[in-house]
């Protein structure tokens, strides 16, 4: 029986007969081949004799190659391994070109990588990103399962802006150089759906329709947005996490996000041990070589029990104001973005800072003013702010954005017409405060940005399997 590598290196040595199928990752003198099937960050160590074997067997080994490999499960000679294989028997499934293989045993920048998606995976890196992608997205249906939601897939298609950008990828069957008009303009009635339609920003507002109705809800599933942002932070799809739930305020919300990212977080500390390890040490590394004052102070271990270990500090978008505005005043810190009016948008640096030096845990801002937040956020009785809310990390600032929504019909129009947003459009979304409206809340977060704080890494275009972002829409 063929077993995954992982579960071999968990096996007493006794000369048992193992049989392991992978890729070759090195082979060394004609003798040692380094195998990886992607179930684990380790390699396993295969001894072959060379003397036993046909030498146009052996030739065929190279990086890339595609083998079985059976043998005696032994204890290991050399250093960095436990067990090793003595091999018995060798099948070779895929060769593999040595001269033209991308993927050699050394060292390659992240831009070639991203220009080798197709075979990325096989680097000890993206098979460790990959696995903890894998595992969180299976912690996220844990998590709400257990918390008794409904998954809700949401369309990807649309013909509304649930966030009232208009960085929308049209999706149209019209002939682009050729579309029929009407009084000069297109007319999108003869359009497959007979009006214009896009591919979606936001679940949210058809979360919220099946929340009234199913109590609590989430989605799971991909996002576009054609902002033209070549950013460490941005891409043009993407996947995004969003409850939403019936009778529930802004407090609420903010306990169910915190239980939230620290459940899916311990998660991975606890499953994803190997990875965390190996990818822990790749950034010790490059830290190293920083100057001083450019170095993360915290490893990433370190930093997700940060997050899990720590109750988060919620302080309102007023409060957060006049702690910067006085540490910018006294000149404990030396903001690029001026402190300056309230109702100002704090940048990651002011996030940061609130995070990482003034309260030293994980932060919530809560209360933020209403004319930097969107039309369905709940107006508080000040009239000046929403009950929406952002949780915030370290390294990076905000990671889940949030609020209650707005469930009176008139607030909501009203809201909507400062907005500039379409009444009859979204008469829909209206009605649903006809029929039996609650309070109710919800908040999204971008898969994307949780992989890129779990895994350490710098770029959002490495934690997602083929990154598309403007110019770039390869495989």
């Amino acid at each position: 029986m063929t077993l995954l590598i992982k579960e071999i290196l968990k096996l007493q040595p006794k000369n048992q007969l193992v049989t392991v199928k992978g890729w070759v990752k090195n082979f060394r003198a004609n003798k040692f081949v380094s195998l990886n099937d992607g179930s684990t960050v380790q390699n396993i160590q295969c001894v072959i004799d060379f003397e036993s074997f046909d030498e146009f067997i052996i030739k065929k080994i190279t990086s890339g190659t595609s083998i079985s490999i059976k043998g005696k499960l032994v204890n290991s000679l050399g250093s960095g391994q436990d067990v090793e294989i003595l091999v018995t028997n060798i099948k070779i499934y895929g060769e593999s070109n040595a001269d033209k293989y991308p993927i050699q045993p050394k060292k390659h920048s992240f831009e070639f990588l991203r220009e080798n998606a197709h075979l990325r995976v096989r680097t000890s890196t993206f098979g460790a990103i990959m696995r903890i992608r894998s595992k969180l997205s299976y912690a996220i249906h844990k998590f709400f399962q257990e918390e008794n939601f409904q998954y809700v897939n949401t369309p990807i298609i649309t013909s509304n802006d649930a966030e009232g950008a208009g960085e929308m990828f049209r999706v149209t069957t019209l002939d682009p150089k050729f579309p029929p008009l009407e009084q000069n303009n297109v007319d999108f009635k003869k359009d497959f759906f007979s009006k214009k339609t896009h591919l979606t920003v936001s679940g949210q507002l058809e979360a919220e329709s099946y929340a009234l109705g199913l109590g609590k809800v989430y989605t799971f599933g991909p996002t576009f947005r054609a902002e033209n942002s070549n950013t460490t932070r941005h891409l043009s799809e993407f996947w995004m996490i969003e409850p939403e739930m019936a009778f529930f305020d802004l407090e609420d919300n903010i306990n169910l996000a915190e239980k939230f990212i620290k459940y899916i977080l311990n998660f991975i500390i606890e499953e994803c041990v190997d990875d965390l390890n190996f990818l822990e040490q790749r950034l010790f590394n490059e830290e190293k070589n920083k100057p001083k004052n450019e170095r993360n102070e915290m490893k990433l271990i370190e930093k997700l029990k940060f997050v899990v270990d720590n109750k988060f500090e919620r302080v309102s978008y007023s409060k957060a104001f006049e702690i910067l505005k006085n540490c910018a005043k006294n000149k404990k810190k030396k903001f690029e973005f001026l402190v300056n009016d309230w109702g100002m948008d704090f940048q990651s640096e002011h996030e940061r800072y609130l995070v990482e030096k003034h309260f030293n845990k994980p932060v919530v801002i809560f209360d933020y003013p209403s004319q930097s937040k969107a039309f369905y956020m709940r107006l508080n009785d000040d009239e000046t702010t929403v009950a929406a809310m952002d949780v915030l990390f370290p390294g990076i600032g905000e990671i889940i954005g949030g609020s209650q929504r707005e469930e009176r019909l008139k607030i909501l129009e009203n809201r909507m017409n400062q907005f500039g947003v379409s009444k009859k459009d979204l008469w829909w979304y209206k009605e649903l405060r006809s029929f039996g409206t609650v309070p109710h809340s919800g908040f999204g977060l971008g898969f994307e940005r949780i992989v890129l704080f779990a895994t350490g890494m710098s770029n959002i275009r490495d934690v997602i399997p083929f990154p598309r972002t403007p110019n770039n829409a390869l495989f």
